[in-house]
């Protein structure tokens, strides 16, 4: 096999905020992908980087009174401690505030200027003046100026799909402080990257770097019209790279984080005698990226333009995945799922987190699910119950004697698991872990089924069958080492400890096809514990607890008044006005996610007998369809149907109430309230 030259990287997690379990599913699929290709024998690197720049950084600076350094140099250990709890090793672990990342911004800048992309146009963007900043897209929520839907982003409409610029929005508020942002015009600088349509369009349809989805994807949302210029400076105060050519300007953080991937290499390059060229510049280097598919249109449109642009390596493959729900919902603070990986580290093995992550994983962007009940079943089953059973059973027996001069007759099962290396190897090239895991616990079963047939437990009582004891011992063991081989880059600790009970280290994938016998095993220590359950009840109330105290501190600020000054109360009406809206009791009696929202559920509500409304709300981010079917709620009933585009027709709207997000509550009447009533 030909040794590939392999980059790799996670998407930068920004240094606002500690690692969550969530973070995590990302962070261990690329540590085991990783692992594998080093197993496999190939010169792969590891990058990653704390995103460090933003206004988030600055005000949070500011709150606690003291340096946006200082802040990121706290954040920066607190990650790498945590991903090192849970065994994920970086080659090289830096910051997009290094000076390697500032050397790579201004080449790629200045390649974007001689192509003729970057213009300047005055715009008008929103300034809080209470925190003394202008506001980042992403600072500000309001109602979308094209259909009027409420709590939507400074940048685009989750409902229509409008695009916009913040200062477009309908009543905006700052998320920074809550009050009203005033209007104030400043120069932008902007990349044309329709110039590159082109181009993008033939990279992600062609090149084979994206799933197939995430083509549709672009092609279906973005790719069929002009691509909207790119915003690409931020003026002061910011806290960021000032543009050379630009004083007073910054580049906005979107375009320096990724460039954060080459400066990481960077800093990896200088420390170990390496030429960057020869990464990043290097037809030879394959490039694999890894991320969430929350930030595909910043990775697959405007980070191949730059690279282009820049005459940089473009991406062999942008591995994309879904996002981690708990117990079938999103993770809740309020029900203690939620949890830091800090929090996680205090009560349980990390290798369980990363084979239940693992037993998930496919090469599709669908979400997963850590279901708390089926993660203490399946660890306590497939790690406990079938992998580290091989050798708890059998390495007792023969402590004294050692492993069997020559490889006893195994009818095969040695062979058959060599040859489903192959397979699991693939599995794990195509981030199809799911996979890997179902063909190696496959195997594991018929280990297993051959230990029960052996009985060497009832050999050991007879005096006649010790050769035969000892070569059934030997047997399970080396089909033992051979799957730990196999999963050695899920569980790299359960790796070591097998290194040393048989006193010889798993260097390379090859090492499963290698048949241990004729020598003594040091002494069997016991491998992996079950799941207690107590211990994962232990770890939700911690998370409770951690919320709870923030709670507290929220409910007595909840009559402040702040909700009012965030959307205040709108201009009278009269009572005859107010009569002409129809509230009308009604019954959610089907529920469904509407494709490519990230907002909205299709409702069908009944209105008592056969009348019946569908009116898609967005509340997606709040409930899902299971947790409203059969409820009662409040709909204004005479609502004249609206158009919201491709998503179909509104026929009415249901009531709710909180500024959006997952503060989101549906009104409810009092149980006794029957369909079709009005609302008085």
């Amino acid at each position: 096999m030909n040794q590939r030259r392999i980059l790799v990287t996670s998407a930068l997690p920004y240094a606002n905020g500690h690692i969550h379990i969530g973070h995590l599913v990302e962070y261990i699929q690329t540590d085991i992908w990783v692992r594998f290709q080093k197993l496999r024998g190939h010169d792969c690197r590891y990058m990653c980087a704390d995103d460090t720049h933003g206004t988030a950084i600055m005000i949070r600076a500011q709150k606690e009174g003291r340096s946006e350094e200082a802040l990121i140099a706290e954040m920066s250990e607190a990650h790498q401690r945590d991903f090192a709890g849970f065994h994920i090793e970086f080659d090289n672990y830096g910051s997009t505030n290094s000076e390697n990342s500032k050397k790579h911004c201004s080449p790629i800048w200045q390649a974007l200027r001689d192509k003729g992309l970057v213009k300047e146009n005055e715009i008008e963007q929103l300034f809080d003046v209470e925190a003394n900043t202008f506001l980042a897209d992403r600072f500000v929520k309001g109602t979308c100026p094209k259909c009027k839907a409420v709590n939507q982003n400074g940048d685009s409409c989750d409902v229509c799909g409008a695009v916009y610029t913040p200062a477009e929005l309908i009543d905006p508020v700052s998320i920074l402080s809550g009050t009203t942002p005033e209007v104030r015009k400043a120069v932008h600088l902007f990349v044309e990257i329709e110039s590159l349509h082109e181009f993008l369009n033939d990279w992600t349809q062609n090149s084979g770097a994206l799933q197939k989805e995430i083509s549709n994807y672009l092609k279906g949302h973005f790719l069929g019209e002009p691509l909207h210029d790119w915003d690409i400076s931020r003026p002061a105060p910011y806290f960021g790279f000032e543009i050379p050519d630009a004083p007073g300007n910054y580049w906005y953080v979107w375009f320096d984080a990724p460039i954060g991937y080459i400066g990481s290499t960077q800093d990896w390059c200088d420390a170990n005698n390496q030429d960057i060229k020869d990464w990043w510049w290097s037809e030879d280097c394959e490039i694999h990226h890894f991320i969430g598919k929350d930030i595909t249109y910043f990775h697959t449109l405007f980070w191949p333009a730059m690279l282009k642009s820049a005459g940089i390596q473009l991406p062999t493959k942008v591995h994309i995945h879904g996002f981690l729900n708990v117990n079938g919902e999103k993770m809740s603070k309020s029900k203690g799922t939620f949890v830091q990986a800090a929090t996680y580290l205090e009560h349980l093995n990390p290798s369980y987190l990363r084979y239940y992550y693992a037993s998930k994983l496919t090469n599709k962007v669908d979400d997963l699910d850590l279901n708390l009940e089926e993660f203490v079943n399946k660890i306590n089953s497939d790690l406990v119950g079938k992998l580290v059973n091989l050798a708890s059973r059998t390495a007792k027996f023969i402590k004294d004697v050692g492993l069997s001069a020559t490889y006893p007759d195994d009818d095969g099962l040695f062979a058959d698991t060599a040859s489903a290396g192959d397979e699991i190897a693939e599995a794990y090239e195509e981030c199809d872990f799911n996979k890997a895991m179902r063909l190696l616990m496959a195997a594991a079963d018929k280990a297993n089924e051959f230990v029960e047939r052996s009985a060497p437990w009832k050999l050991k009582k007879e005096a006649d069958k010790q050769q035969e004891l000892q070569d059934c011992c030997t047997i399970a063991l080396n089909l033992f080492r051979q799957l730990v081989v196999y999963i050695s880059p899920v569980l790299p600790v359960l790796a070591a400890q097998v290194d040393e009970l048989f006193g010889k280290a798993i260097k390379h994938w090859d090492d499963s096809k290698e048949q241990q016998v004729g020598y003594q095993l040091n002494e069997f220590k016991h491998l992996m514990q079950r799941v207690d359950p107590k211990a994962v009840e232990a770890m939700i109330n911690d998370s409770k607890s951690a919320d709870e105290e923030i709670a507290e501190k929220q409910d007595a600020a909840d009559d402040d008044g702040s909700a009012l000054e965030a959307e205040p109360l709108a201009e009278t009406c009269t009572f005859d006005d107010f009569m002409k809206v129809d509230l009308r009791v009604a019954r959610v009696v089907n529920a469904e996610e509407v494709k490519k929202s990230k907002k909205l559920l299709k409702l069908t509500l009944s209105l008592g007998g056969d009348n019946t409304r569908t009116v898609l709300a967005g509340i997606k981010t709040a409930y899902t369809p299971e947790q409203l079917i059969g409820r009662l709620v409040v709909m204004v009933a005479n609502l004249a149907p609206r158009e919201m585009g491709k998503f179909g027709t509104s026929e009415g709207m249901v009531i709710a109430a909180g500024p959006g997000g997952e503060d989101i509550w549906l009104l409810s009447p009092d149980s006794g309230a029957k369909p079709g009533q009005r609302v008085h």
